[in-house]
């Protein structure tokens, strides 16, 4: 089993904010350190050893996600003061590798404007705003304000556009004194800015989730901004209002085919309850999203598996009932060249109720997104980021053989982890049968991820994986499409202490799961039914805790 894991963090101080004021008072890391520092344990059950996590309190959304100066910024939905959802600020921390994270002070603090609610985050090279200079440029965060009040009193302008600056690489913010800086024109759900720099036009486009389509605004400077367009009302999932959108270019594998890639997040309405994140492929030319018209056939196709609402279908870049509201980082050097992606590790449908005492929630494994061609056409891939490496500890190999019914891996390998790296090639000898390897413990609870071959889809099966009471949908079983013709099946599972990520398939098929189990998962099985199993290569790492170990 672990051992204890003990990190020391610079705790959060909690000042007074004036709510009249258009500037939240900076907290500095040696102001932190000097007047609060103390000893925080992250060996809590169920709390996660690689994956990001906040200390204490709630969160939910990645907002703000840039890279500048040699960091992943990973600012983040919090309520410092409660473990279920409140009012809203901007977590913060950084990291070198979007694997080992440094916690830092709340950077956005609510205003008389309202809450902080979800956003993005984008480094004004040239200084289009005037709020730094060519020498200092000003990281921007480019946020929702909600007013609560003018909520309850039944208004449908409460939640506007405002933005925020930095100076010294986010360590302190200073509000803009003319928030908010786009108005909202009546509608109750207008929310989620992603901005991005758009070269051709020398502009910045604004994608925004609003209701149940995306409005599109452009503004040279950051401080004004002008709709350009509409896209998505009648296209798409459409079982819950549009959230948390995002709008990039990717290349595919194989040729210089680029395509421009729209995400929408969507709550309730995705294909195994609950949250969910769709996309659409197309094309941008600064004003209008236009979709792929072979992309949007597929989307009017007989689904493999998807919700359907007025006969439209969506299309998912992860499959299972945890992964919410993800987005791409923005400022990612062009000689790195990938396009990286993060998603909250939970679902709407139990989020608040989940079983962790001093936190709740937890982020998706950081994932470079890449276009593939598929059986079913193009579509966008995801893989955990190669960073994943920095924290590999033994790695132990499989010997090719073939499976009657059950390989016990752990045993087999003499490996007793719950947090590791599981790469299998599988090929299946005759008539293809179900098989799936089965994580578990001594008490019998367990979770099974495999392949239904009666459906010809990927799944995962938490029904016996421990507490399920805080919640009836939070039991059951899970599917997702295999999207791949070739006979092996290519399996990687990154298993944490209480969730599992399947990338199929090279990530064709991606599926997230989270879990609660009396004790840890440290038994491994592949199983096989009715029929026999090759395995053609195997091999199984420990991944280590981001978090200091002490005896």
């Amino acid at each position: 089993m672990r051992t204890k894991r003990i990190i020391h963090l610079l705790s959060v101080l909690l000042i007074a904010v004036s709510w009249g004021c258009s500037t939240n008072t900076a907290i500095t890391e040696d102001t932190a350190a000097g007047n609060m520092e103390q000893t925080e344990t992250f060996n809590e059950q169920h709390r996660l050893q690689f994956h990001f996590t906040p200390p204490s309190g709630w969160m939910n959304d990645p907002n703000g996600m840039v890279y500048h100066n040699g960091e992943y910024h990973l600012f983040y939905q919090h309520n410092p003061d409660s473990t279920v959802w409140g009012p809203m600020h901007w977590g913060h921390a950084v990291s070198k590798d979007m694997i080992s994270w440094e916690h830092l002070p709340i950077a956005l603090y609510p205003d008389s404007l309202g809450t902080i609610f979800s956003g993005s985050a984008v480094v004004d090279m040239n200084n289009t705003s005037g709020l730094g200079t060519k020498e200092n440029p000003a990281m921007v965060a480019i946020y929702t304000y909600h007013d609560a009040e003018g909520e309850r009193a039944g208004r449908d302008d409460f939640q506007t556009q405002g933005i925020a600056f930095s100076l010294d690489n986010g360590r302190s913010w200073t509000k803009y004194k003319n928030n908010p800086v786009l108005k909202n024109p009546g509608t109750r759900d207008f929310r989620d800015p992603k901005v991005m720099w758009y070269e051709e036009g020398q502009k910045w486009i604004m994608t925004l989730a609003v209701k149940d389509h995306i409005s599109f605004y452009s503004s040279p400077n950051l401080l004004n901004w002008k709709l350009e367009s509409d896209f998505g009302a009648n296209v798409g999932a459409h079982g819950g209002v549009w959230e948390c959108p995002d709008l990039f270019k990717l290349k595919t594998q194989d040729t210089d085919e680029e395509k421009w890639v729209l995400i929408v997040n969507i709550n309730p309405g995705a294909p195994n309850g609950g949250s969910g994140t769709q996309y659409f492929l197309g094309s941008f030319d600064g004003n209008n999203f236009v979709i792929d018209p072979q992309f949007e056939a597929s989307l009017n196709a007989k689904p493999v598996i998807a919700t359907t609402v007025n006969g439209q279908e969506g299309i998912w870049l992860d499959y299972g009932r945890d992964e919410y509201a993800g987005v791409s980082w923005s400022g990612v050097p062009e000689e790195d060249g990938r396009r990286l992606f993060m998603g909250w590790m939970s679902n709407w449908d139990y989020a608040n109720v989940v079983p962790t005492e001093k936190w709740r929630s937890a982020m998706a494994i950081a994932r470079k997104l890449e276009l593939v061609n598929t059986p079913a056409g193009m579509r966008v891939a995801s893989m955990p980021v190669k960073e994943l490496q920095n924290i590999y500890g033994t790695t132990k190999k499989l010997e090719a053989q073939t499976i009657s019914n059950v390989l016990d891996i752990s045993d087999k390998l003499s490996i007793n982890t719950s947090t590791y790296d599981l790469q299998l090639r599988l090929e299946p000898v005759g008539t293809q049968n179900s098989f799936a390897v089965e994580l578990s413990n001594a008490k019998n609870q367990k979770v099974l991820v495999g392949l239904d071959a009666s459906r010809g889809q990927y799944y995962i099966d938490r029904t016996k994986s421990g507490d399920h009471s805080f919640s009836d949908k939070f039991s059951g079983i899970q599917y997702a499409p295999r999207l791949s013709n070739d006979k092996a099946f290519d399996l990687r599972l990154v298993v944490d202490v209480a969730s599992v990520e399947l990338f199929a398939d090279s990530g064709k098929t991606v599926m997230t799961a989270i879990f609660f189990p009396d004790e840890e998962f440290t038994k491994v099985k592949l199983v096989t039914e009715n029929g026999q199993l090759k395995l053609v290569s195997g091999q199984m790492t420990d991944l280590k805790s981001i978090y200091s170990s002490a005896e």
